[in-house]
């Protein structure tokens, strides 16, 4: 498809962003405490099952990325896994979020891996969709922003549930269950039904080395996705250490629902924004903008104290104004990258493109947790402790690994992306290559 998509469009091919985004923050949130606490495993069995699964999302991702590119359907290429994925997706949720009696470590094992599974046979090929519905340098920011928007708008949706619904864990999971078996298909049925899918094009690469060996050549893909790793980890740290710093520093705990809404609704409200400037300056150069207002914005949190609620709300708001660039920008980059690919191939490759950004995306939410936690506790740092009682060198390395820490990967990401070869006028030949 070329020009500019109608809204209606874009919002049928987004919505299926918003019940995969309420699954997936019970997911990683909600899941482990109600298998440890309602449930009775260990808490390192929870956590070793969990990563066993992780492990297994891992392998599976250019796996599907692959399949999905290589398959031909007179529906296409993406839609059916789409459509294949939903009804595994809805068995996994049920029975991993209302199990049955007697359910122990083998059930959790098995339904997170078929879960992990369904989602990515959804999830991959539904971004690589998203990269060829247009090969237009700007109208891909429009798609990958209307995605994002209702990926936001189900992560507020599944962080709001619990003021709602009351009773525990439990509750909020069957509540959330029920609500997924009807939304979930009804948003894969809408975009599959009211949004079309281009043809393949021309194949002529056959052989895996031979498709590798561009993939590792392409130097804007390599570029973009270590900047996106290293973004990953800066937007990860804040992300993973929010609730303790509301608690610990702030001393603010019970606020921290009102500053994720505020966070994630300003970035929202601002797409718009980082969409427009980035006609003038490129998407590349725009998300370096965003890159270091948010490093402006966050410089002063080291400054805050117990009770600032309102310093650290206008955090929220400026920080959230940039989160609408992280959101629409960078994924629509990887889809001109993946033209470098297609013009030296011949194939669409686009699954497995987005295949190796969800591996980085996964990366760099690891490395947030695993660069955080292991220096608070070497700081002696007690998570545990009543809000305020924290104090010495456990809380500054909580302030400077929210804060400062953040800074430093986003000035790395902003080198390595301030001079990005794909601008504009560089798709435009790009594009030229391909129809030649």
């Amino acid at each position: 498809m070329q020009g500019r998509l109608p809204l209606g469009i874009l919002a049928a091919y987004g919505i299926p962003g918003l019940p995969m985004a309420a699954l997936g923050l019970p997911l990683f949130i909600y899941l482990p405490t109600f298998y440890a606490t309602d449930l009775g495993l260990s808490l390192t069995a929870v956590g070793a099952i969990l990563l066993l699964a992780r492990l297994w999302d891992g392998v599976t991702d250019p796996i599907i990325g692959v399949l999905s590119d290589r398959t031909h359907t007179r529906w296409g290429r993406r839609r059916p896994w789409i459509i294949g994925a939903t009804p595994l997706v809805l068995v996994s949720l049920w029975m991993l979020f209302v199990p049955p009696a007697g359910a122990g470590t083998m059930h959790l094992l098995v339904w997170s891996m078929a879960l992990y599974l369904g989602w990515t046979m959804l999830a991959l090929p539904h971004a690589a969709w998203g990269a060829e519905l247009s090969g237009e340098y700007h109208e891909r920011s429009r798609i990958t922003a209307s995605r994002e928007i209702f990926v936001v708008l189900g992560t507020l949706v599944a962080a709001g549930l619990p003021v709602v619904v009351t009773g525990g864990t439990g509750p909020v999971l069957k509540v959330l269950a029920i609500s997924l078996l009807v939304a979930l298909p009804l948003a894969v049925l809408i975009a599959c039904v009211f949004v079309g899918e281009p043809g393949a094009g021309r194949q002529r690469i056959t052989r895996w080395q031979e498709g590798m060996a561009v993939l590792v050549a392409n130097r804007p893909f390599r570029r973009l996705i270590a900047a996106y790793l290293l973004n990953g980890i800066a937007n990860g740290l804040p992300a993973t250490l929010v609730l303790l710093f509301a608690a610990q520093v702030l001393q603010l705990a019970e606020m921290s629902g009102i500053f994720l809404v505020v966070y994630f609704g300003c970035g929202i409200l601002f797409i718009p924004l980082w969409l427009a400037l980035s006609r003038r300056l490129d998407k590349h150069r725009s998300w370096c903008v965003a890159m270091l207002l948010n490093c402006a914005f966050f410089a002063p949190v080291p400054l805050l104290g117990a009770g600032d609620f309102a310093g650290f709300m206008a955090i929220c708001v400026l920080t959230g104004l940039c989160l609408g660039a992280d959101l629409a920008l960078p994924p629509s980059m990887q889809a001109d990258v993946v033209d470098v690919d297609t013009a030296e191939t011949g194939e669409g490759r686009a699954g497995l493109y987005f295949a190796l950004w969800g591996m980085a995306t996964k990366l760099a939410l690891a490395l947030a947790v695993g660069i955080a936690f292991p220096l608070l506790d070497l700081a002696g740092f007690d998570a545990n402790a009543a809000p305020g009682a924290s104090t010495g060198a456990g809380v500054w390395m909580l302030v400077a690994l929210y804060s400062l820490a953040p800074i430093a990967f986003k000035l790395a990401a902003i080198a390595l992306m301030w001079n990005f070869p794909i601008s504009a006028a560089a798709h435009s030949a790009l594009k030229n290559r391909l129809v030649a």
